[in-house]
């Protein structure tokens, strides 16, 4: 095993997909000569070439647009998105011809393109640069939403998301980006067939007190929630969603089952968020296996704000999802350090 960041996950995945794939091209704003803005495509042009390789002008809509009608010809387009904000602009090409196409015209051609973009707050770049705005496109039929939170997961499901032949969104937090993690020694060679199976979830730590539900930065986090609270004897199991549509409710039920408890965790805005889905759901599968109401902990309901200090406080921690989870265990006389 290897370890690497998050970043060189991605960068030697899409090119090993480049190379294993002549059809697979990458377009975006920046993405050549400056080698995009997180440098994921960094040396992508240099060995590919502007045929492949495709800055765009700052039209969102309009490239999109293209990548739509080159994935319809046979292509496999790789789209860049500066952050998720701007996928705002190109929002009629993704939600109403993207999703929609291989349904209107009766699976006679597919969109197999991904597009890749990061949000998320946390780097101090104001309330219209740092939003999670998944929901919009988690709520749509005929899209793939794909939340990785490890460079394992980013190599095996950007690899995947390459391979299928539907549209995928891509979410890459950017307060992801600089962390590290172990990759097999063979994640960036062409003929790797290492994919993720889309649209299952992962429990990625066993435990028997409560479950921990997260994606993205939040699986993370909640990772680090639970080797906290492993010092005060609280055992948490964590669920790392992984996909957002289609989104594996069997394996989060599944865990509540057997904790009697759960907590969700989210970037996003409380209200109307993934987390209320992931409740219902548990509500409808798991209601006679709980022990106490599902909780759920995001963000504050406010534009995010660039003063670093309001901007931390505004963001789920460690510190607050630890509090809901004694809240939580307390409520039903489970014993908290």
């Amino acid at each position: 095993m290897s370890v690497i960041t998050y970043r060189q996950a991605l960068r030697d995945t899409l090119r090993a997909e480049m190379v294993r794939d002549e059809n697979v091209l990458v377009m975006g704003e920046e993405i050549g000569l400056f080698e995009g803005s997180y440098k994921i495509t960094e040396g992508l042009l240099k060995e590919f070439g502007p045929r492949r390789v495709k800055d765009t002008p700052i039209a969102e809509e309009g490239f999109v647009g293209a990548a739509i009608g080159a994935a319809m010809l046979g292509l496999r387009p790789v789209v860049e998105l500066m952050t998720i904000n701007f996928s705002l602009i190109a929002i009629d090409q993704i939600v109403n011809h993207a999703a929609k196409i291989y349904g209107m015209f009766g699976g006679q051609t597919s969109v197999p393109m991904v597009i890749r973009t990061p949000g998320g707050g946390g780097q101090q770049l104001g309330a219209t640069h740092s939003q999670n705005i998944e929901l919009f496109y988690s709520f749509i039929p005929g899209l793939k939403v794909l939340a990785p939170s490890t460079p394992a997961e980013a190599s095996s499901m950007l690899r995947a998301a390459i391979r299928d032949d539907d549209p995928v969104l891509f979410l890459e937090n950017l307060g992801l980006y600089n962390s590290k993690g172990e990759v097999p020694d063979d994640y960036a060679e062409p003929d790797n067939d290492n994919t993720a199976t889309i649209g299952r979830a992962a429990v990625t730590r066993e435990g028997s007190d409560i479950t921990l539900i997260g994606y993205s930065r939040m699986a993370a986090v909640a990772t680090q929630v639970a080797e906290k609270l492993a010092e005060e004897d609280i055992s948490v199991e964590v669920v790392d969603l992984r996909s957002l549509r289609p989104l594996d409710r069997q394996t989060f039920v599944d865990s509540v089952k057997k904790t009697g408890a759960a907590v969700v965790c989210e970037d996003d805005w409380l209200t109307y968020g993934i987390g209320a889905e992931i409740a219902a759901s548990i509500q409808e599968g798991a209601f006679d296996y709980l022990d106490a109401p599902v909780r759920r902990v995001a963000m504050a309901e406010v534009p995010m704000p660039y003063a670093k200090p309001l901007e931390t406080a505004a963001l789920p921690s460690v510190e607050s999802i630890s509090t809901v989870i004694k809240e939580t265990l307390s409520a039903v006389g489970k014993r908290v350090g």
